[in-house]
């Protein structure tokens, strides 16, 4: 936005992929017409071609497509992973539908805008379940980012912690009498509930709420032997078997670790695997 402010910027986005790529559907670079540009279509091997299209755009005043790689005649231009990709370039002539975007993100809503290449438009739109080609235009869906609630005064919370705050992660750590007050506002679709207690009973408020909410991802700490016994305090609280089968136990996805470090890796891994199975 501070870019648009200061001068004709260009966004380019993915809109096809053909074969293997290091990016999915609807990633963006976005470049400035002093030739700075930021962001990722693909592992980084045509970013800066990208942006020379984009300039070439920008001095033409006109969109324009681009393939690279396979099916490209970019012939020194090649993909590493062997595929090819083609990107649209379009000159930004308000930014009214980025704002929106942002705007509604910012709320942790999903959000979406619609590029037509023919009228060289980029408006907001419903959001899909996935980016691609709806009706000759292109749809890019935006999602919150991933946000962590974490209940636990251990260790392993810590360091669990930690390793999501460098993930980019939005992370919430809960005591357990903060619960009741605002798990409701904290938890939502794009939140993961992770669980860290050695006491069944001091996780129990924070459970509770989870399994009411729309939480992604539920994951507990403890053996196969402890979540027998959780399951049987859920179910005599009136809780389902179908609720129950949103936990995690035992958490994580590689088997017992001995130290929080390990604990981490394998539970951060088993959020961002489960996220990426629910919103592909």
């Amino acid at each position: 936005m501070e870019a648009f402010a200061q001068g004709s910027v260009a966004i380019a986005t993915l809109v096809e992929i053909r074969g293997g790529a290091a990016r999915s559907l609807g990633s963006h670079v976005v470049v400035s017409a002093d030739g700075r540009y930021c962001g990722y279509v693909s592992g980084g091997c045509v970013e800066a071609a990208v942006a020379a299209e984009a300039l070439l755009a920008l001095e033409e005043r006109c969109d324009r497509t681009v393939m690279f790689g396979e099916g490209s005649p970019f012939i020194d231009i090649v993909l590493p992973c062997g595929g090819g990709i083609t990107v649209a370039i379009h000159l930004l002539r308000k930014i009214t539908a980025i704002e929106h975007v942002l705007d509604t993100v910012k709320q942790r809503r999903p959000a979406a805008l619609r590029y037509s290449f023919v009228t060289q438009s980029l408006e907001p739109a419903e959001p899909v379940t996935r980016a691609g080609w709806q009706n000759g235009s292109f749809v890019t869906v935006y999602r919150p980012t991933t946000r962590v609630v974490l209940s636990g005064q251990t260790v392993e919370a810590q360091t669990v912690a930690r390793v999501a705050e460098v993930a980019g992660y939005d992370v919430v750590v809960w005591h357990p009498r903060e619960v009741a007050l605002s798990g409701s506002q904290i938890i939502d679709p794009f939140t993961a509930v992770i669980l860290l207690h050695h006491d069944l009973d001091q996780e129990a408020a924070t459970l509770h709420v989870a399994l009411r909410s729309g939480a992604f991802y539920i994951g507990a700490l403890g053996s196969t032997r402890t979540h027998k016994r959780r399951e049987d305090q859920l179910i005599k609280s009136g809780f389902s078997e179908i609720d129950l089968s949103r936990i995690k136990a035992p958490i994580g996805v590689f088997g017992p670790t001995r130290d929080a470090s390990s604990l981490a890796l394998s539970v951060l891994a088993d959020v961002a695997a489960t996220r990426l199975m629910v919103y592909a």
